[in-house]
């Protein structure tokens, strides 16, 4: 038997109903808003999975194109492989849940959610989520704490809850806040170049909303009273973690201080050996992982210790330290843009590539086909953390983070009209240890500048950490790897000096204030102001040419009714306008025409044909033009390309005129005026006022000379 709950959220009703669907999964859910449905089903497997150390949660996000009325395109006529929203969205259900789950959960567990029915006007992200931790909530898998999600908006000076598509073309804010009772516990969003204070305002919002889907989480799972199954955690043996820490204490606090990411790790490799060769024997049941796991829960100890008792971090830094910073641009000779930023032990090259309309990605999204004129791509090489594994296509880190670089940067990006380019990033992350997406964010704002593009303003970007134990917490301003492996929050802010224009969250406890968020926001802008001033070291503005290397756009703006001219039938002009001059000709609407090459006398050579074609006649001017036909009322004569006027009998001369052929004959260059265009667009000429205009101006001219 089904059941239904549902709110009012915004505008519309939210609606979560379950047992109609999906009967032999662990838990399942529909949640509908406006004309969006999702089904979100959660499984887990019987037993746990054995030899592992982590939670084997895997989160698959699906849209159907039939949700929407479509047929995929394509050879096979049916979906493929995930897109790349569907990769974010499957991360955004991931994130918040992740956590939660309790520690030594190593059953594996599968959430899985489908787009059913897709309005075009609702995004499907947020309604997943909080499907899944419904479903979560009225299985029998145990979970502590269930959540809830919501889309902040801002149009025109107002926040809006769960915008509309259209709304949010319009708004200078998109911002998705996830939490649980206990407080916020994601964050995913960009804006505007918005000041921290706006950005607060919205999540406290966000939150205020979220806690309504909570409850009514609660109540749907309260109906159903399901009992939690119990579940085999992984724990580790208590007797030999004490072992571990009354050996490696002394050496653990010396390893800790070690300012090189190499050394530690060598360091800590060693002491494991030596460890596991001193606890391991034939009748022991411990094993080497054991032993690595009881040290790295020793370390994780000490290193949260330091902090929260002596303000010291690892490597002896202070709590709002920032590592060196290095900024080049211009290192490399034939990209378009490029430059190298490096801060403490992580480093990103980025490139910039121009290229013209017709590089413009095209997206066929459930919400209808769009373009993309900026891409932002991130690459993690293994030897980036001194590992070998085999490189294959970019994996869902890698969409993610290049995603929340491109978000930072896409709202400082110049408009089409100012700036008539398609531009791509590329982000090669060659060491990192900390926060390689926010040196992403620093390194494409310094090649954009380097590449000569118009952006509004230099973006920089830092990420925050959280060392929480009871009411005690300590922020650490830049965090590197092990600060936030054994942190409790990793906060990515990315903007201007004016203001924020990315944000994203992720922690590890269940749910932290908005006042602790504030604070950190703060911190945040004291250090992006720092790395902005390096940065504009480097480059303070854009240059102002583009590289000699990037192709060159000139946009044309003529009569609409003249791009036909351009055209030609079935495109035979302008294949051959192209063919003759090597450029690219893009049409585009409303008569507006960009020819693009690399060499600047094509580009002027290509312009000066379509201006012919298209250009019309002036009323009063004199026009060098060829006699196409002859009648025996006048003459036609071509004066631009594919317009032909006609010379009157009364205007060939002014003498009698017996024979048109007399006169003129057919292939003759001629010079005539324009002396008028009917309402018809036909042209008038006069070969008599020409020459009589010629006549005065050389007349004129000798009288001069003498």
């Amino acid at each position: 038997m089904s059941e239904k709950v549902k709110i009012v959220l915004g505008k519309k009703d939210l609606i979560i109903e379950t047992g109609k669907m999906a009967k032999l999964a662990n838990g399942a859910v529909t949640v509908q808003y406006g004309g969006t449905v999702v089904l979100v089903t959660v499984v887990v497997s019987k037993e746990p999975r054995e030899g592992i150390s982590f939670l084997p949660l895997t989160v698959e996000y699906r849209e159907k194109t039939s949700a929407a009325g479509k047929i995929p395109g394509g050879f096979f006529k049916r979906e493929g492989r995930p897109s790349e929203k569907e990769i974010l969205s499957s991360r955004l259900i991931d994130r918040p849940l992740r956590p939660l789950f309790p520690d030594g959960f190593i059953n594996e567990i599968q959430i899985i959610a489908t787009v059913l029915s897709a309005d075009e006007e609702n995004d499907s992200d947020c309604l997943a989520l909080i499907g899944a931790s419904a479903a979560l909530g009225i299985s029998d898998i145990p979970f502590p704490e269930l959540v809830g999600a919501v889309r902040i908006g801002r149009v025109e000076n107002n926040f809006v809850v769960n915008p509309t598509f259209s709304e949010l073309s319009s708004s200078d804010l998109n911002l998705i806040v996830a939490g649980t009772k206990n407080g916020v516990t994601m964050l995913e969003g960009g804006a505007n170049q918005l000041d921290d204070e706006t950005i607060l305002q919205a999540i406290e919002l966000g939150y205020q909303e979220l806690r309504k889907i909570i409850e009514l989480e609660e109540k749907l799972a309260s109906s159903h009273k399901r009992p939690k199954r119990k579940i085999k955690l992984k724990e580790l043996d208590e007797k030999l973690y004490q072992k571990v820490k009354e050996l490696a204490q002394a050496e653990l606090d010396k390893i800790i201080k070690l300012e090189s990411k190499e050394q530690r790790e060598e360091s800590l490799g060693l002491l494991c050996d030596r460890l596991a060769e001193k606890l391991i024997d034939e009748d022991s049941q411990w094993t080497e992982d054991d032993v690595k796991l009881s040290l790295e829960k020793v370390e994780c100890e000490k290193v949260r210790e330091m902090i929260i008792d002596k303000g010291v971090r690892v490597a002896g830094r202070k709590c709002n330290s920032i590592r060196d910073i290095h900024c080049e641009v211009g290192i490399l000779p034939r990209p378009h843009g490029s430059a190298l930023f490096s801060r403490g032990q992580t480093q990103g090259l980025t490139t910039t590539t121009l290229g013209s309309r017709l590089d413009e990605q095209m997206i066929d999204a459930l919400q209808g086909v769009s373009y993309k004129r900026f891409m932002l791509h991130y690459s993690f090489p293994p030897f980036s953390v001194g590992e070998v594994r085999p490189m294959r296509g970019p994996g869902r880190r890698e969409i993610g983070h290049g995603a929340l670089a491109e978000k930072a940067i896409g709202w400082v990006m110049p408009s089409g009209e100012e700036f008539p380019y398609t531009v791509r990033l590329v982000s090669d992350i060659l060491a990192s240890n900390g926060s390689s997406s926010m040196a992403t964010v620093c390194g494409a704002s310094l090649a954009l500048m380097d590449a000569g593009i118009p952006i509004k303003a230099a973006v920089s970007g830092i990420a925050m950490g959280l060392i929480k134990e009871g009411e005690k917490t300590v922020l650490l301003t830049d965090i590197t790897g092990l600060e936030d492996h054994f942190g409790d929050m990793d906060f990515k802010v990315a903007g201007t000096s004016r203001g924020i224009t990315a944000i994203q969250l992720d922690i590890k406890i269940d749910g932290i204030s908005t006042q602790i968020i504030g604070q950190a926001m703060k911190d945040a802008k004291t250090a992006r102001m720092f790395i902005l001033e390096k940065m504009n070291q480097a480059i303070a503005k854009p240059k102002e040419s583009l590289s000699p290397h990037a192709p060159r756009i000139v946009t044309i703006k003529v009569n609409p009714n003249k791009v036909g001219e351009v055209i030609g039938p079935g495109g035979k002009t302008i294949r051959k306008i192209q063919d003759d001059t090597g450029v690219k000709i893009e049409v585009g609407d409303e008569g507006k025409i960009n020819v693009v090459s690399v060499d600047q006398q094509s580009c002027d050579k290509a312009v000066e044909i379509i201006k012919k074609l298209t250009e019309e006649v002036e009323v009063g001017r004199i026009y060098s033009g060829k006699v196409r036909k002859i009648t025996k009322f006048g003459a036609f004569c071509e004066v631009l390309p594919g317009q032909d006027g006609l010379i009157h009998v009364s205007e060939l001369s002014s003498g009698y005129i017996k024979r048109v052929e007399d006169v003129l004959k057919e292939g003759d260059r001629i010079r005539v005026k324009v002396i008028g265009v009917d309402e018809q667009g036909r042209i008038k000429l006069s070969l008599k006022q020409a020459v009589k205009e010629d006549e005065d101006k050389k007349e004129g001219g000798d009288k001069e000379v003498k």
